[in-house]
């Protein structure tokens, strides 16, 4: 009987005296003695390719895929830190280009969900790192497009999200109304019940270990804690607090997401 091996196997990830190493999936062209020759990325990366207004076209999706794993597989197999921090280069190029290539899968997904979903600034920030595992995963040689898979993937990850925040009393209690960039809508239009605000104070005060200092400055800043009239943009509490937009965003998902298992008995890691 012909024992007959896989063309593909998953790669786990692993750890590196320089880096953690990305998990990959291997193809049996990987062992070829030409392979450095078929999956030389050079002339790949050196395309001058753009796609604002488009789709990345499926078969250019798997391409990179494919050269990607490959750069994964080398760093892998480096015998030097030099040889190692060049294909993680290529592997970081070559998985950025796909992203940005397929960006707007998130958009689609997420205006699919915003019927029943008004955080969508949050949304659309998780939902490039699902697109970004999903690439880093994506196995171009199994026949599937790119597309399907991805969109999949963003779809289910915006319903377990979606599903988070239906249990969130923060975005049932509090001025959560935002416009589709995600700032709030100016004045409080539901307050908090009074119950519900004292169990947001406790954990506000300065005593108090689940939060940090800025978590707490930005949580009151953001969602009218601190009987502000109108709730400030992201930009604006960055201004005030010396941080930028994008690091403000970050804090304030790290916050509300302890403030969700603390308030909801979910287990906190």
């Amino acid at each position: 009987m012909i024992d007959v091996k896989p063309a593909t196997r998953s790669v786990s990830r692993t750890i590196h005296r320089s880096m953690s190493l990305p998990s990959y999936v291997r193809h049996d062209s990987f062992r070829l003695s030409n392979a450095a020759k078929v999956y030389d990325p050079t002339e790949l990366i050196a395309a001058n390719t753009s796609y604002d207004e488009k789709y990345m076209p499926d078969e250019v999706t798997r391409e990179h895929a494919r050269y990607m794993h490959y750069a994964a597989h080398r760093m892998h197999t480096s015998k030097s830190d030099t040889e190692l921090k060049t294909w993680h280069g290529i592997y970081l190029t070559l998985r950025d280009r796909i992203v940005i290539g397929n960006r707007k899968l998130i958009y689609r997904a997420v205006r699919r969900r915003m019927a029943v979903a008004n955080r969508a600034d949050d949304m659309i920030g998780d939902c490039h790192i699902v697109l970004i595992q999903a690439v880093a995963v994506y196995n171009p040689w199994m026949g599937i497009r790119f597309s399907t898979y991805a969109y999949t993937c963003l779809v289910r990850a915006l319903a377990r999200i979606s599903q988070r925040l239906s249990t969130d009393w923060l975005a049932r209690s509090m001025s959560l109304d935002v416009l589709p960039d995600g700032e709030p809508g100016g004045k409080s239009i539901t307050e908090p019940t009074s119950s519900a605000s004292f169990r947001v104070d406790q954990f506000l005060r300065d005593d108090h270990p689940l939060l940090t200092a800025r978590e707490k400055s930005i949580i009151g800043l953001r969602f009218n804690l601190k009987e502000q009239t109108i709730s400030p943009t992201l930009e604006k509490v960055g201004e005030e607090l010396g941080l930028s937009k994008e690091r403000v965003r970050q804090v304030q998902a790290s916050a509300l997401d302890k403030l969700r298992k603390a308030l909801t008995g979910a287990p906190t890691l």
